[in-house]
């Protein structure tokens, strides 16, 4: 990872925990059970990348671009994802740990969250429409002024969202979870 631009490139095994690694290019890049925890990635470029089996646990992103950005099977607690530029920002998530991170603020359509747990996840401000919450525990996450057109919650548990500060047009909710639609209410459903 010595290059300022990387191009199809494969990184495994690579532990740079607590370091800095900023003003680099990574294009069509993947990395593999790599660590790179609480290091500072700010300023980087990741277009079409992959990240498997990686902890980037409370790594900093500050104006990062990610572009099409896959992550499976990643521990990514406490990312503050709403400091990346926001110009084609678009990641995708599946089978990771994304808890106590922040997507305040971002323009996230069609995003995928695949059997994820998102506890205490921030979604203050977001644009979600037409995204999937797939098989994911958002316990505590908090849905405020967060554009859900369209969304599919239908596999989704431990949410609690307000339809009235949320714009929900056609989004898709089981029978199971829609006591995390009306909890507010204090109403029993059996």
């Amino acid at each position: 990872m010595e290059n300022l631009i990387n191009i199809h490139q494969t990184f495994e095994k690579v532990i740079a925990i607590d370091k800095k690694i900023n003003n680099r290019e990574f294009e069509g890049c993947i990395f593999k059970n790599c660590d790179f925890s609480n290091s500072d990635f700010g300023y980087n470029t990741f277009i079409d990348c992959d990240f498997i089996d990686c902890n980037l646990s409370m790594t900093k992103l500050n104006n990062s671009s990610l572009k099409t950005v896959q992550f499976k099977n990643c521990k990514l607690l406490g990312i503050h994802f709403h400091t990346c530029d926001d110009f084609l920002f678009h990641v995708d998530f599946e089978e990771c740990i994304l808890d106590y991170s922040s997507f305040a603020n971002k323009k996230m359509l069609k995003t995928k969250f695949v059997s994820s747990s998102l506890k205490e996840v921030t979604f203050i401000g977001t644009n979600l429409s037409h995204s999937i919450f797939e098989n994911c525990n958002l316990a505590g996450a908090i849905f405020n002024d967060t554009q859900l057109k369209e969304v599919n919650f239908l596999t989704a548990y431990n949410y609690k969202i307000d339809p009235e500060f949320n714009p929900m047009k056609k989004a898709k909710f089981s029978t199971v979870g829609i006591q995390g639609l009306l909890e507010k209410y204090d109403i029993k459903i059996q």
